[in-house]
């Protein structure tokens, strides 16, 4: 008869309570508003100060895609992982590079607002420069709560993050057009720019991550150490044929989620409808709060069960979820229905988050911490970059209905390969938790 498993033998797991009251995780809930208050005012709140000087709109959507750097964060991203700042090295490597990005943007938003769109090219300059360290301040916080700690942890401290990220996407958006009404722009700008006074004394209190990186000796193997390795090691870890498996189902998991938050859903909810003032209301409003609820959830989650076990029934879920768009298409106008689509939806995807993030944390050796999370992160969100070209081309062919369930029908391969990776990635998993129980 085999023994009851003691306190010593069960595999270790956080409790949901003490995976959410853990100090790191309000230290994420704090850099995750510091994350998302720069993204809106380099662009969708940015453009109505700019509609509102009389700037062309065909200029106005050149200056504000200066947020497409956060694309392309992981270019200098292996600098955060083997260069420490002079005149930060007290900081250590992460706490070094979160107060440089946020003091960037800090800068950054003072220069937009004494500035303002009257010298355009300098304002211009001033707004690629809070872009750049936004996308900066993504990369160090990535790595910062990857290596804070253990990845049975990670559910719980994306909630918060999330949380926080959530709280600055009003601030900068809905706040900030408020204020814009009663005070000129200028004064919104450096309002936003002391909004970051608390995450950057978050960042002076909060403990450097222990985590021992080796150095490099010549600029050769620095190049090697910091271009080349991060891309050699995931392989060499995992063996070319599970990192080509695990690199593919990566690509394909998101698919049904990306394929319903594209430019394809605004015209189908104007098609089936509805008016701007409900489609907001519903969807960006009342939605961003059940995401929330459902980020909480996807957090708590991981801590119980884990991130492998719980992505795998959240990608089925989530995907599934689209069907309920048939339900709008069946009802058109209908605000009860369309309510609870977006109930399901954003709470199925709040929910996915969590395990996501967790997942691909998991897969990441901490010598390269940043670099390697911001190559996979971006692989995650590539093929929704890819979809958005071709939804509507898709959708006017075959009619939304037939759209929504070829999204649904995305998700088989994705599944099969997630069966396919279980017996890996799952069996990673328990060897984490017996190695921290014992």
């Amino acid at each position: 008869m085999a023994a009851k498993p003691t306190a010593a033998t069960k595999p270790a797991r956080l409790s949901v309570w003490r995976a959410f009251s853990q100090p790191a995780a309000w230290t994420m809930f704090l850099l995750g508003f510091s994350s998302g208050l720069p993204f809106l005012l380099v662009a969708g709140t940015l453009a109505y100060w700019l509609k509102e000087k009389g700037i062309e709109l065909k200029d106005i959507t050149m200056i504000a895609s200066a947020g497409m750097t956060y694309a392309f964060k992981f270019v200098w991203a292996p600098l955060l992982d083997h260069w420490k700042l002079p005149g930060f090295r007290r900081l250590g490597q992460r706490r070094g590079w979160l107060l440089f990005a946020q003091l960037g943007v800090t800068a950054g938003l003072l220069a937009m607002a004494v500035l303002t769109p009257a010298q355009l090219a300098p304002f211009v300059g001033a707004t690629l420069v809070v872009a750049f360290f936004g996308a900066t301040q993504d990369i160090a916080v990535d790595a910062y709560r990857i290596e804070i700690a253990p990845v049975e942890a990670q559910g719980a401290l994306v909630a918060t993050y999330s949380l926080g990220y959530r709280i600055a996407l009003i601030v900068a958006g809905a706040f900030a057009l408020i204020l814009a009404d009663h005070v000129p722009w200028s004064w919104v700008y450096v309002a936003m720019a002391i909004g970051m006074s608390l995450p950057i004394a978050t960042t002076l209190m909060s403990r450097e991550p222990d985590v021992v990186r080796a150095r490099p000796r010549g600029w050769g193997e620095a190049m090697r150490e910091a271009v080349v390795d991060p891309f050699t090691d995931f392989f060499r870890r995992y063996g070319w044929h599970i990192a080509g498996v695990t690199l593919l189902f990566i690509l394909l998991f998101k698919i049904p989620e990306q394929a319903t938050i594209g430019g394809v859903m605004s015209p189908f909810y104007r098609d089936m409808g509805f008016s701007k003032t409900e489609i907001g209301t519903i969807t960006k409003i009342y939605g961003i709060w059940i995401g929330i609820v459902g980020v909480f959830i996807g957090g708590a989650a991981v801590a119980r069960w884990g991130a492998w076990r719980t992505l795998g029934v959240t990608i089925v879920l989530c995907g599934a979820t689209n069907l309920l768009y048939l339900l709008v298409i069946a009802h058109p106008g209908n605000l009860l229905v369309l309510t609870l689509v977006i109930s399901c939806e954003n709470l199925t995807l709040g929910i996915l988050g969590p395990p996501t993030v967790a997942f691909l944390s998991s897969l990441v050796n901490r010598q390269h911490t940043a670099t390697q999370y911001a190559l996979l992160s971006s692989m995650v969100n590539l093929p929704g970059k890819l979809l958005g070209f071709f939804a509507g081309g898709i959708a006017m062919s075959t009619g939304y209905g037939a759209y929504f369930v070829i999204t649904v029908v995305a998700i088989l391969p994705a599944t099969l390969l997630f069966l396919y990776l279980w017996p890996y990635h799952r069996g990673a998993e328990r060897a984490r938790e017996a190695s921290e129980a014992g």
